[in-house]
């Protein structure tokens, strides 16, 4: 399975709500895995494109709004605030992807789409610029319902339309770099920089291919982003790229969108500066659809960070058992791998959690089920169990045995004693200092 998401443009601090669109497709991949499937997962970083003023040839990019703000180059400023992404979404149980490829080193491959656009007929040249001519795609609209014929005058409702497009809902491919342009690379057009949605249909297929199986964002991306990938890829190729678009929905703090614009961002550090584990916000997304809007409060975090504190408390008083699974036992982890195969229904998921946790099930049975779902959920469930656990005499005893068997270099029963060991749930690691054994996580 190839999944490819719309990542962070790297001019700025990531906010909670951003990481919720972004651990979509982590959750993606986990659900994926967890089933068995092999996975291969790509997510862009934008250290390009995104323009202030997407009218003239005058608009400054972000990434020199920042510059000028901070007084680092371009390539610092990409730097710091892509290394803050992935700190920040490590601490909320973002898996790292395989690949983060960056729309300042594809150049080349936007430009190369761009060209095939124009033999096809699909982009025309104005001045330097290249504009993208929707009319020439008649599948255009399908994915987010805004068709040719319901947009109004203004592909993103402009207050000023750029004049040499030949039709309002064109956009911009490339674009002609102004005098002052300091982010601008050559092209067969001369100098000028990539459009803002150009970067995701050159990077998705160079390191996904024509055909794709899933491709997530935010709402927020479905119109005129994906709306306009939709047409470059397809375009280019002659035929359907990504077979599933799958969409999150916004947070709203006070009922209002979480935006820079609005002041009230709040990162995933502000979090642990205010004593909340990271991944309890986590956890507290999971009580809401991922496709629907997300009201945030710090009573509903505080609540959730409680409710983790006492799963990982369960989860060490349980401590790891091997044995088999019971009847009750199957038919609580086919539910909740029911919940997540239907479109990631966590919330359900997260019921069946705490029928178990509550239920008459054998404490290492509980553990088993909890330890084994978390390869999903990622909400750590075994901190305490590593933090507070301890081996069994009969397990210091094994290991004592193993050991001498080692040095006398009678590896049959080393082994044996090994298998022993693992059958308790533990993992056997050979160190310099003989023997060392923890619980399996």
């Amino acid at each position: 399975m190839k999944i490819y998401s719309c990542g962070p443009t790297v001019y700025r601090y990531i906010h909670i709500g951003n990481m919720r669109s972004f651990m979509l497709g982590d959750l993606i991949r986990r659900a994926l895995r967890f089933e068995g499937q092999d996975v291969r997962w790509i997510m862009n970083i934008t250290d390009v494109g995104h323009m202030t003023d997407d009218v003239s040839d005058t608009g400054r990019d972000k990434m020199e709004l920042a510059e000028s703000d901070e007084g680092l180059s371009a390539a610092q400023i990409a730097e710091k605030y892509t290394a803050a992404f992935l700190q920040d979404a490590d601490l909320v149980g973002i898996e790292r992807a395989d690949l983060y490829p960056r729309a300042t080193e594809h150049i080349a491959e936007m430009i190369a789409v761009i060209e095939t656009l124009i033999a096809k007929g699909h982009a025309y040249e104005v001045d330097g610029t290249i504009y993208y001519d929707v009319t020439t795609f008649p599948g255009y609209g399908r994915l987010s319902g805004n068709t040719l014929d319901q947009l109004r005058a203004g592909h993103r409702q402009e207050l000023a339309v750029d004049p040499d497009k030949r039709h309002p809902e064109d956009f911009a491919l490339w674009k002609k770099a102004g005098p002052n342009r300091a982010l601008k690379w050559p092209s067969p057009w001369g100098d000028g920089f990539p459009g803002w949605h150009i970067e995701c249909s050159a990077m998705s297929m160079k390191h996904l291919g024509e055909r794709f199986d899933v491709h997530t964002g935010g709402n927020d991306n479905k119109f005129p982003h994906h709306e306009d990938e939709i047409a470059q890829s397809e375009a280019a190729v002659g035929h359907q790229v990504v077979t599933t678009w799958v969409h999150g929905g916004f947070l709203q703090m006070g009922g209002q969108k979480m935006a820079k614009s609005a002041r009230n961002i709040k990162r995933v550090t502000d979090l642990a500066e205010q004593g909340i584990d990271p991944l309890a916000y986590r956890l507290l997304c999971f009580g809401t659809r991922y496709r629907s809007e997300m009201d945030f409060s710090w009573e509903a975090l505080e609540g959730s960070n409680r409710r983790l504190a006492e799963l990982r408390r369960r989860m060490a008083g349980w401590a790891p058992a091997g044995g088999t699974r019971s009847a009750s036992g199957e038919d609580y982890d086919r539910r909740f791998r029911e919940a997540i195969a239907d479109d990631l229904d966590l919330p359900r998921a997260l019921v069946v959690l705490n029928e178990v946790v509550s239920s008459g099930l054998p404490p290492g049975e509980r553990y088993e089920l909890l330890a084994s779902w978390d390869d999903v959920l990622a909400l750590d469930l075994e901190r305490d169990v590593r933090e507070v656990w301890q081996p069994t005499p009969e397990m210091v005893a094994l290991v004592a045995e193993r050991d001498a068997a080692r040095a006398a270099k009678d590896f049959a029963t080393s082994d044996e004693i090994r298998d022993r060991l693992q059958a308790m749930g533990l993992e056997v690691m050979d160190t310099g200092e003989g023997t060392q054994v923890r619980p399996k996580v």
